[in-house]
């Protein structure tokens, strides 16, 4: 099985937490020369010092807000004058929680700009040099909702439906030049959004956080919470010469929680 990405270079969204940080990593332990971007340029710094290499491996990083689209805009196309990217990681932290009906069309028009409009933004701009190349992989890490909706999320459930209805599009359109777009679907995954979720959970509900936390075990058939760097083996797979036919798909990954099929 060919896992091997020498020589490619992969941009990875919100990098530095959580399931983004672990991605950059996996990519990078496979031969992946990374672009971690995120607007917190410490913390970058910081996960580019983390990253595995060699030799032959050169890691950077960019500085963008996801909720200034312009300024988005502007840094890949720059960044894009000198470098390829063939391995594109959509990775944005998710809505804050609360029931759709409750929620103000602000809300939604703010995570649609950040979660589905930065994508489009991203994805036009590394396009045309995976066209030229015949190879690319966008891969964009969204929620297990678009499956079954999860309650409490409400934007988010919206958003990511919207974003991963989209994602299948571009795979009809994309397919015929070697690009693959794929989701993937993280289930209950220790990362620092699951722990805002469970603090939020144990303060509606009068509850601990542990307790919070079994009841969430308890819907997991695979008895645990997913470790970030699992989710990220996924990724790192779809983003491999292997998965060079796998194209247009939602793979959760949830240690068998999700209902559907």
């Amino acid at each position: 099985m060919n896992l091997d990405l020498t020589g490619k270079r992969a941009l990875v969204c919100g990098s530095t937490q959580g399931i983004g940080r672990s991605s950059a990593i996996e990519l990078a332990l496979l031969g992946a020369e990374i672009t971690l971007l995120a607007r917190n340029e410490d913390k970058l710094k910081e996960v580019l010092q983390e990253l595995p290499s060699n030799q032959n491996q050169k890691h950077h990083y960019l500085i963008a807000d996801f909720q200034d689209q312009l300024q988005l805009k502007l840094i890949i196309n720059e960044y894009l004058t000198n470098n390829q990217i063939d391995i594109l990681v959509n990775n944005t932290g998710g809505p804050t929680g609360g029931q759709a009906i409750d929620a103000g069309t602000d809300e939604f028009i703010n995570a649609f700009n950040m979660h589905l409009v930065c994508n489009q933004i991203l994805v036009q701009a590394v396009s045309p040099g995976m066209k030229k190349n015949k190879f690319g992989r966008i891969i964009n890490i969204i929620s297990t909702s678009v499956k079954t909706p999860l309650k409490g999320l409400g934007v988010s459930n919206t958003i990511r439906g919207a974003v991963a209805s989209w994602a299948k599009t571009l795979a009809l359109e994309l397919g015929p030049f070697g690009i693959t777009v794929n989701n993937v679907l993280p289930g209950f995954t220790m990362t620092g959004r699951l722990q805002s979720i469970i603090s939020s959970i144990a303060e509606r509900e009068n509850k601990t956080k542990e307790e919070v936390k079994i009841d969430m075990i308890n819907t997991i058939p695979a008895g645990r919470i997913a470790d970030s760097n699992e989710v990220a083996a996924a990724i790192a797979f779809l983003a491999s010469p292997a998965a060079s036919y796998i194209n247009g798909i939602n793979l959760p990954v949830d240690g068998g929680k999700t209902p559907s099929l």
